[in-house]
């Protein structure tokens, strides 16, 4: 690894500090303004140009990692890298920021909203948190690969391991709302627009009651397999070619 290299890991892990503090403070308003007396469920339901607002700033930001990490590689699957590293630095400093701004949250079993699209997203904080860890071992890899050989690549098992994992994680974060919701609404009920006052007034009695660990460990434990794998295939090859 070369000086340039460490420098520029510097200026990307920078960048993703810096949104996470900036995800804090959005939060941060928005918390003064629905939950002045603290965070917690039930949630208040946030309507029109805010509730928009706030969707959209969740895809811009996706948009401004994908952007960043196109700019720092040219190898796709080091821009792949490069994402997943920079997402999991800008989730756990939001945390970190929220804690030392707030001292929310309490601990690392405080449940959280963590996502919106396409649906709402809950669980434990410890959760997210392991996910992050996870995509910045996975990241470091990569790119370590990456700098040793000219071709890197996942074989079709690492992605079927790696979108099999997400996919399940996924179900195990939206498991427990969609259930909930799911309880009084048909799947077309609770996307339809007639039916939008009720499935506003069930969204603001919602307090998550359980998390899935199941599904999120077998998710996780794919992950670990997904970087198991790829290990073994570039950590023992030699040369500068695919091994």
């Amino acid at each position: 690894m070369t000086r340039k290299f460490w420098v520029k890991t510097l200026i990307i892990s920078l960048f993703a500090i810096a949104m996470g503090f900036l995800e804090s403070a959005v939060v941060i308003y928005l918390r003064a303004i629905y939950y002045p007396e603290g965070f917690a469920f039930p949630l208040k339901i946030i309507e029109g140009p805010i509730a928009v607002t706030e969707i959209i700033r969740e895809a811009a930001t996706m948009i401004m990692l994908l952007a960043v990490s196109m700019l720092v590689a040219h190898r796709w699957i080091i821009r792949f890298a490069w994402f997943i590293y920079m997402f999991a630095i800008w989730d756990i400093c939001y945390y970190v920021f929220l804690w030392l701004i707030l001292s929310w949250p309490e601990s690392l079993f405080t449940w959280d909203i963590l996502f919106l699209i396409p649906t709402t997203w809950v669980g434990p904080i410890i959760a997210p948190v392991a996910n992050s860890l996870t995509m910045i071992l996975l990241a470091g890899v990569i790119i370590w690969a990456g700098n040793q050989y000219e071709m890197v690549m996942l074989s079709l098992l690492e992605w079927g391991c790696l979108i099999a994992g997400s996919l399940i994680t996924i179900l195990a974060y939206i498991q427990d709302y969609s259930r909930y919701m799911l309880e009084q609404f048909s799947f077309g009920e609770w996307l339809s627009l007639s039916h939008q006052s009720a499935v506003i007034e069930r969204v603001s009695t919602y307090i998550p009651t359980s998390f899935n660990w199941i599904l999120f460990s077998s998710g996780t434990a794919l992950f670990i397999v997904t970087i198991g794998l790829f290990s073994r295939r570039y950590f023992h090859a030699t040369g500068k070619t695919k091994p």
